[in-house]
């Protein structure tokens, strides 16, 4: 065993949480200030500009001190109103999930669910806003990690505006690997966090949130307030002269600082850029050996996560553990309905660069190839090679 579980990996190419870049490492370790610090109100008012400069947003981001299950649940509970009906649009595990938290604030649920390797049709949103038009909120998952696929946010926004219905987005795996703002959807609580493509760690949540949407949580008696799901108490806490509702994370947003940076610093469009080369060389080279992708077609695969179909009579925990223990490389597993019959090849942040999928092919086919699926892996890295060097 040459990797063992009590060894950390060599290369993490999962789904996310990702590994840091260093120099977000390295904020981390800066001294941690008291929030009340005058230094500190200006730092954290320095931050949401920079985030709203990332997301694109004409009014203030707002940053939720948790990962951005913590967004997803409060955008539910403090826009969400018995009044209102709920369109969830389901294309896999979690957009599935949104549905449930839905369900626990308003009894009016209609869902559109596809198969977990496509993605939600437009014209079925638009036919359903034409058959039940008391819809008033439409949620849907962008990049439905578990599935490694993608939903037409931009395209599904268009007709949720149209209707006049608010849109909730998660947009946790997407934001940051390709080109994806909240205004370009138009959403009112769109949800991401740092810890997938911008590279930073698992514990903050981004939000941006339009001005209708403010207006609605604030008339939601039901919404909380003073508490962690809250959202509206930390709608002016970007001010330098406003408290914060209680203690934020301070060495995360050093680190969120610095993501900040090195995303606007290298430019977004050549940080998608490379996602995508990163992405597409891998999906070459799983063809070239023959295996499949999850994904009904590749208009539908995520740019920041390829979803490996398992192939038949190999036990894909054991070809996970076979790439982590001979190779050193960490792969993602499905979730709940999509366990086992995938594996999942994460390409965000730091490992969003085309290398990685050779080595990501490598471990990959030799896994299988130790488990007896036989595969071409020269071929598939030499697939691989010739996408990145296309592109060069």
């Amino acid at each position: 065993m040459r990797y063992s579980p009590e060894r950390k990996p060599v290369i993490t190419l999962a789904a996310g949480p990702v590994d840091s870049y260093p120099e977000v490492l390295s904020a981390l370790s800066k001294t941690v200030l008291y929030d009340y610090d005058p230094a500190f109100q200006l730092f954290y008012e320095r931050v949401v500009d920079k985030a709203q400069t990332a997301m694109r947003l004409s009014g203030k981001p707002v940053i939720l001190h948790g990962e951005p299950v913590l967004g997803l649940e409060a955008a539910a509970a403090s826009l969400i109103t018995p009044a209102d009906t709920v369109l969830n649009l389901a294309s896999g595990v979690y957009g599935k999930g949104f549905g449930y938290w839905a369900k626990r604030y308003s009894p009016n649920l209609l869902e559109i669910e596809v198969p977990y390797n496509e993605a939600i049709d437009p014209q079925a949103v638009a036919a359903m806003l034409k058959k039940h038009p008391e819809i008033s909120i439409i949620s849907v998952c962008h990049h439905d990690t578990p599935s490694g696929t993608i939903n037409p946010i931009d395209a599904i926004g268009a007709l949720s505006a149209a209707h006049g219905a608010y849109l909730i987005v998660d947009a946790v795996s997407s934001f940051g690997g390709m080109k994806t703002h909240p205004e370009d959807c138009h959403a009112d609580i769109y949800v991401t966090g740092p810890a997938k493509c911008l590279g930073a760690p698992p514990a903050l949540t981004l939000l941006g949130v339009s001005e209708r949407a403010w207006a609605k949580m604030k008339a939601n008696k039901a919404a909380p307030f003073a508490s962690m799901l809250s959202i509206v108490d930390w709608e002016n806490a970007w001010s330098r002269d406003k408290p914060f509702p209680f203690t934020p994370s301070v060495a995360d947003m050093n680190g969120l600082d610095a993501a900040l940076d090195l995303y606007l610093g290298e430019g977004p469009e050549n940080v998608w850029a490379r996602h995508a080369l990163t992405a597409k060389a891998t999906r070459a080279g799983i063809a070239a050996m023959g295996l499949d992708l999850w994904a009904a077609s590749e208009a539908v695969a995520s740019p920041t996560c390829t979803a490996v179909k398992t192939p038949d009579g190999i036990d894909e925990a054991e070809l996970r553990r076979l790439a982590r223990e001979r190779y050193g490389v960490v792969f993602s597993a499905g979730r709940a309905d999509t366990l086992g019959k995938l594996t999942r090849i994460g390409h965000m942040g730091t490992t969003a660069h085309p290398i990685y999928a050779v080595t990501a092919l490598a471990a990959y086919g030799g896994a299988a190839s130790l488990l007896g699926r036989k595969v071409d892996i020269g071929k598939g890295i030499a697939a691989a090679l010739a996408v990145i060097d296309a592109a060069a």
